[in-house]
């Protein structure tokens, strides 16, 4: 009974009340933890207002304004700060008009849900991936492992554009996105989820769930799952904002998000031109995106010292060594 109490697999798992508070309690000592969970808040809260906020400007994402724009110098907004106004809080696009706050608000809409969404998918073939190669046999565990080296070494984004271009332009991109992004970028969960499983089948909860007579699957399901929740926790809050880069990146180079629907890395690649005459189109979507990646690595930092209790141990160990000096 002894080794089963002080093993610290069980620990790891949200899903009890008792952890969870655990966790909350560690990651408000943390005021940059806190600080970049508000700000993703306010993100989300903003992405799924967009149509009460647009409502609210009385602006339309896909409007043209000709009126506001230059067409003499080519394009560039009336008025200072990329033509910000009354009407358009951010100003609007050069060349089109459009408004930017608006398209922006829907574009972290885009950003959010590939991130997300790739995040899921990679986490579910990963985990069931990994189990399968670290609960299998050794044929199974070979098989499935050089799979994934091949996987690993394969360039991502280049796979990613190449599959993204030949897909029929009516396809719905985001969800292209999504299951591209997803499909091309288990391999790390897979590598991490076998990796704790060699390790958890030895301790002595797993063994005392066999000898009880639970099979292998369910076994994973009561005993390992929940103490694998917190490293797949922590890897996939760092890949959601390498998913947003991803997305942002095959957006600025065309074979993302489509036009009209906007997309931060689309607004960046048109913004290629418009830098000089027009720094505003530059760097208020080059900044959002900057500050969700930020706010989200910063928050998988925490989440990953939060889940793990020999974390805060070591650091109550050093500051009674530093003290004590």
């Amino acid at each position: 009974m002894t080794a089963l109490t002080d093993t610290p697999a069980p620990v790891a798992g949200i899903p009890a009340t008792g952890a969870a508070r655990q966790v909350w309690r560690r990651l408000r000592t943390r005021p940059a933890a806190l600080a970049s969970l508000a700000v993703l808040l306010l993100l989300v809260l903003l992405a799924l207002a967009a149509p009460l906020l647009a409502a609210l400007e009385g602006q339309d994402a896909y409007a043209y304004h000709d009126d506001l724009v230059d067409s003499a110098r080519g394009g560039v907004p009336y008025g200072p700060f990329g033509g910000a106004s009354a009407d358009h809080w951010l100003g609007v696009e050069p060349g089109t008009g459009r408004d930017l706050f608006v398209r922006l608000l829907y574009g972290a809409r885009i950003s959010l849900l590939v991130g997300i969404g790739a995040t899921v998918v990679q986490i579910l073939i990963g985990v069931l991936v990994g189990l399968a190669a670290g609960l299998g046999n050794r044929w199974v565990d070979t098989v499935l492992g050089r799979a994934t080296d091949v996987l690993v070494a394969l360039p991502m984004l280049v796979l990613a554009i190449a599959l993204t271009a030949v897909v029929p332009r009516d396809f719905p991109r985001p969800l292209l996105l999504i299951l591209v992004i997803g499909f091309l970028g288990w391999a790390g969960t897979s590598r991490i989820v076998r990796a704790q499983t060699l390790t958890l089948k030895s301790l002595d909860f797993v063994a005392a769930s066999r000898l009880a007579g639970s099979g292998r699957w369910r076994t994973a399901r009561r005993e390992l799952l929940p103490a694998l929740a917190a490293p797949v926790i922590t890897y996939a809050a760092i890949l959601v904002p390498t998913n947003i880069v991803v997305e942002a990146s095959l957006s600025f180079l065309g074979v993302g998000v489509t036009p009209p629907t906007p997309s931060w890395g689309q607004m960046l690649s048109t913004a290629q031109t418009w830098f000089r005459a027009d720094p505003a189109y530059v760097l208020l979507p080059a900044g959002l995106l900057f500050t969700t990646v930020l706010a989200f690595t910063v928050l998988g930092d925490a989440v990953r010292t939060a889940l793990d209790p020999r974390e805060a141990s070591r650091l109550r160990v050093g500051t009674r060594k530093e003290s004590s000096r």
